[in-house]
């Protein structure tokens, strides 16, 4: 094993995901390769932040200072003892209405960064043996209708051979710790996983690549679901694939 690989395996160790066997192999190598043990104790660190007791954030001082120093000034010459302790009140609340805010907004970005991790090392373990596909097909008209009774939504599949993209079937994995549809493409002798989560009620969000483990993602959420398009392919690849599908479904 190389580095490399092994850097795309630390994640699912991490996560538990990883055979007994690759675990074992990952392990060999990193013992005797400092770097890349360096880069696990730096993984294991983030996965402890990325907990529910990690993302605890508390504002500095002088946030509060900066909020109360925006606050209309009190009338000295009027104030008494009951007027200073509701400015105190009052500072604290604006205090703790911006930490929050603060921290919704870190917790959000830290889950679609844990979100994406997951979605990396399903793409991952759907490349080990027999797991690529429940159902094997070329025809969405048969990959489509297998996910009836699995899922609350039917996951959009669309037909791409002819432009380069050849459906070779779909499986039931899991994102997150819910349920969600694969659908799988070919281009070359390259693996697509297009993961479709259903999100009602969620707003349509444009296309954003990201690179996670040596792997592109393509990310976006259209008609109520959340989708992920994983691959090594470049990102200029994986981006004409995602704008082929979603012209597919228009059609």
């Amino acid at each position: 094993m190389n580095c490399d690989e092994a850097s795309i395996l630390m994640h699912a160790l991490i996560d538990g995901e990883l055979d007994a066997g690759h675990a074992r192999e990952l392990e060999t190598h990193i013992a005797t390769c400092a770097g890349c043990a360096a880069r696990l104790r730096e993984f294991h660190e983030l996965h402890k932040m990325m907990t529910p007791a990690g993302l605890r954030y508390t504002a500095p001082a002088s946030l509060r200072v900066s909020i109360e120093g925006k606050l209309p000034a009190p009338r000295l010459a009027a104030a008494s003892r009951r007027s200073v302790l509701r400015g105190f009140a009052v500072g604290a609340t604006a205090s703790a209405l911006a930490a929050s805010g603060l921290l919704v907004m870190v917790m959000r970005g830290d889950d679609e960064r844990r979100v994406l991790g997951e979605v990396v090392s399903a793409h991952l373990r759907s490349l080990q043996a027999q797991h690529l596909t429940d159902v094997v097909s070329t025809d969405q008209h048969t990959v489509k209708p297998w996910f009836n009774g699995r899922l609350d939504v039917a996951p959009p599949v669309a037909e791409l051979t002819a432009q380069g993209f050849t459906l070779l079937g779909g499986r039931l994995d899991y994102v997150d710790a819910k349920p969600v549809a694969a659908i799988v493409y070919r281009r070359r002798v390259h693996i697509i996983n297009l993961f479709c989560a259903p999100a009602p009620g969620s707003a349509n969000r444009s296309a954003t690549m990201e690179s996670l483990h040596g792997f592109n993602v393509r990310r976006w959420s259209e008609n109520g679901l959340n989708l992920w398009a994983v691959s090594d392919i470049n990102a200029d690849e994986l981006m004409e694939f995602g704008e082929k599908f979603e012209a597919a479904l228009r059609q």
